[in-house]
């Protein structure tokens, strides 16, 4: 009986474990069966998610083939991305096609400013998604084996701005469908306002019910995107410090155009950027070209102009060849017909400049023609344009964009205001009507100004060739050459258009001079910077290779020193300043001073409007003195000056050159003779009765202009630093000695030496203040002038009239107050 039921128990236990496992089976099943279900539903999911293509882009779709396919359906927009071009970087810009009325500030704020730039590339990401990146090319390393390649990889990830789903993959399964709806009529960077110039223009929240696309098209390289948008309008940028909210006043409506121009594959052969030829530049941090460190590069913006493959062998032997694309600029449809045939051939005067690079008919201007220029629009960035606005801006400009790995200029729109003709107006006024007759007046003949006109359109199109503003060329030609009919004639008065030198002021009625010694032109310089620029050695195949070539080129061209470049950012410079012509500023200023003087002679009559009131008299007197005070502000740049002179190692002479001892004194005094006495022939009384102007504050503020410049403490420093070195160099004590005798030391005082004297001791206290101290000894020796000026005037105030005496209490009182403020 034990034995049974010993048995009993062990089958029950047996069953029971059975059970057990069993039970284990059917669940693991049951789990493994709910997992593949669950798989199953994903994958269900997932496909209901990707539709197929004829679901998404539908019979009732509206398709638009090119690098893109866009496809409209009803009021859906979708863009059909081949795989092809995944990771292929686009170039977007963004563009005012209409602008808001009350929008405008400044020369910004018109149809076709830009107000968006950048570059973007579309990739496949997780989770099927289409990724949109922003991309940089702030620092770069070209081997892609080496651990710096990586390093600067993993430190440098292309920023994802927006994520796509797919909605369907193309009929051969080789392109992505995403839906763009909302993100072209949204406010964001790629079909709106750059965050700049947002707050350049006041705008607001995006009103998105009265925004709207207008079309979408696609070309062979380029998507152009036209939308509508609205925004709020704000009264001014929100302060942080007092937590102000900028006020709501209204709503601005805006057409913006976007374009989305593919970048070429086949990049073109960049040129690095030399100081001595002036271009504009791209750069990049690169972690390759230095093995024992970085470097950055800097790279020329050019266009891409190259032989046709045909005509490579007779470009190669230096047979003049047509590019294979040339540079094109349209003329805005809106431009005045008048003025159309002016600005068609300040574009074209650059042909000639370009046959030295190699290149025939390179470069010309054209009306648009709707039968044969069927895609040219004036916002699509494929096509360059001079873009007429009508403002009353002064002014024109010629930005251009280009690819920022290479430097290829894309494309460019020459900003055109309308108002420009009365800067021409006014400048050709003041410097050229002496001895032009035909400047004698308020309102210039249709061919003056016509000429005018096509000189600035070839000054903004030299700009958008790459070119920067080369202020130091006319100081290479001698003055008195500025006189010499012959000569001008031949050569004209400045070796460059870039330069800011206008007109030939020096030129004297007697001079007979015509037009073409007094206006600017292509010149010397110009032709040797797009020959430096532009002209292609085949036999390079890289920027590195070709460097010592070019280095060779440039030290030989310039010994010709008409080919000089001075750049206009160095604020030391005598040779490289704006408005200047002529090699010496004291004796061009002279020449120009005695031209002033016979406009002001006859100011009344040569401004004088039937009907109209002494608006025009008063603002052509302010020319006049702006004029002299440009003269002025030419030779005030030699005190404390130092030249500066690019070279390579090749090269000898120096860099930096202190402006010698004599030029400095013979500077000083010109201002001693021209404004430190008061300038009596700018003081028509008849003048300021009709226009109101004041003749003390006239001439004040011309000699304050002065007074700020040579007492600024970058010259100061510059002639402390200098004497330090040199103590034959002229020095901060030859300064204030020649100042004093010239201001100070005055036996008879008006109003005006009054003035100058108050202003200059004013000038001086700056550097008396203990705040405003430095640890050299510039401190100490304007302390010390202060004193020897105190005692001047302490010794002069006994013997004095009433008026000067208070006058020298006054000043012995402040400099008292200025050296011991307790």
């Amino acid at each position: 009986m034990a034995k049974y039921c010993k048995t009993l128990l062990l089958f029950g236990t047996l069953m029971l474990f059975q059970q057990n496992v069993f039970s284990q089976i059917k669940d693991s099943v049951a789990i493994k069966t709910d997992t593949l279900k669950a798989k199953k539903d994903d994958k269900e999911k997932k496909k209901s998610s990707i539709k197929s293509f004829k679901e998404i882009i539908t019979d009732k779709a509206v398709s638009d083939e090119g690098v893109f396919t866009v496809h409209k359906v009803e009021d859906k927009y979708y863009f059909e991305i081949p795989d092809s071009v995944l990771k292929k970087e686009f170039l977007l810009v963004t563009r005012l096609t209409k602008a808001a009325a009350g929008m405008r500030s400044g020369n910004s704020g018109y149809a076709g400013d830009q107000i968006g730039q950048e570059i973007i590339a579309f990739e496949k990401g997780p989770k099927d998604k289409i990724l949109l990146r922003s991309i940089s090319f702030v620092d770069y390393a070209k081997d892609s084996t080496s651990d710096m390649y990586n390093s600067v990889t993993r430190n440098n990830v292309q920023s994802i701005i927006k994520s796509f789903d797919i909605k369907a993959y193309g009929i051969n399964k080789n392109s992505s469908v995403i839906e763009v709806t909302d993100i072209l009529n949204s406010d964001n960077e790629l079909t709106s306002f750059s965050v700049y110039t947002k707050e350049n223009y006041r705008i607001g929240s995006f009103q998105k019910d009265m925004s709207f696309i207008n079309f979408v098209k696609s070309f062979p390289t380029n998507v152009e995107i036209n939308t509508t948008k609205t925004f709020a309008r704000t009264a001014g940028r929100a302060n942080p410090l007092i937590k102000e909210t900028p006020k709501v006043s209204g709503n601005y409506t805006v057409e913006i155009n976007s374009s989305f121009v593919l970048l070429p594959e086949n990049k073109m052969q960049p040129r690095f950027f030399d100081p001595r030829v002036g271009y504009f530049t791209v750069g990049y941090t690169d972690f390759d070209l230095d093995p024992q460190g970085v470097k950055r590069i800097s790279l020329i913006k050019r266009w891409r102009l190259e032989p046709k493959p045909q005509d490579l062998a007779k470009y190669n032997r230096g047979e003049l060849v047509e590019p294979a694309k040339p540079i094109v600029f349209y003329i805005d449809p809106a431009t005045p017909k008048k003025w159309v045939p002016y600005l068609i051939q300040g574009v074209n005067d650059w042909q000639k400049a370009f046959e030295k690079a190699g290149f025939k008919n390179a470069i010309y201007a054209k009306v648009p023609d709707p039968k044969v220029d069927t895609e040219w629009s004036l916002e699509d960035a494929r096509f360059s344009a001079i873009v007429y606005k009508p403002s009353d801006v002064p002014n024109a400009s010629g930005p251009s964009i280009s690819d920022p790995r290479t430097g290829e200029i894309m494309e460019s729109h020459i900003n055109w205001y309308h108002n420009v003709m009365s800067l021409l107006r006014n400048w050709y006024f003041i410097q050229a009507s002496p001895n032009d007759p035909r400047a004698r007046k308020m309102e210039f003949d249709e061919k003056l100004m016509g000429e005018l006109i096509r000189f600035v359109s070839s000054h903004e199109v030299g700009h958008t060739l790459g070119l920067r503003h080369n202020y130091g060329s006319s100081s290479t030609v001698p003055v008195e050459k500025l006189r010499d009919k012959k000569w001008l004639e031949k050569n004209g008065h400045t070796p460059s258009i870039m330069d800011y030198a206008r007109f030939n002021y020096v030129a004297q009625p007697e001079d007979n001079i015509g037009a073409s010694g007094i206006f600017p032109r292509i010149g010397d310089y110009d032709n040797w910077a797009i020959e430096w620029g532009y002209k292609r050695f085949n036999q390079f195949k890289t920027p590195v290779a070709e460097k010592e070539f070019l280095n060779k080129w440039v030290i030989k061209n310039l010994k010709n020193e008409r080919l000089w470049f001075g750049t206009e950012t160095n604020p030391l410079d005598p040779r490289s300043q704006s408005e200047q012509v002529g090699d010496n500023a004291m004796i061009a200023s002279a020449y120009g001073i005695k031209n002033l003087k016979r406009i002001v002679d006859n100011l009344n009559e040569w401004t004088k409007t039937p009907n109209e009131d002494y608006e025009n008299l008063g603002m052509m007197y302010d020319q006049v003195t702006l004029q002299f005070r440009r003269y002025l502000g030419h030779v005030s740049k030699y005190i404390g000056g130092q030249m500066e002179t690019p070279k390579t190692v090749e090269q000898s002479g120096s860099v930096y050159e202190v402006v010698a001892k004599k030029d400095q004194q013979e500077a000083m005094k010109f201002l001693s003779e021209n404004i430190f006495v008061t300038p009596q022939w700018l003081l028509k009384e008849d003048i300021f009765q009709k226009t109101g102007r004041t003749p003390v504050k006239t001439v004040e503020e011309i000699q304050n202009s002065v007074l700020g410049r040579i007492l600024s403490p970058l010259v100061l420093q510059s002639l402390y630093q200098t004497s330090a070195v040199d103590t034959n160099a002229y020095s901060l004590t030859d300064l204030f000695s020649d100042l004093n005798n010239s201001i100070i030391k005055k036996d008879k005082l008006d109003a005006f030496g009054r003035n100058l004297q108050r202003n200059y001791v004013e000038n001086l206290m700056k550097y008396a203040d203990v705040k405003n101290m430095d640890k050299t000894d510039v401190s100490s020796i304007v302390r010390g002038n202060l004193m020897a000026i105190k005692k001047d005037l302490s010794e002069r105030i006994s013997t004095a009239d009433l008026v000067n005496k208070y006058h020298y209490e006054d000043l012995v009182f402040r400099i008292e107050k200025a050296l011991d403020p307790k």
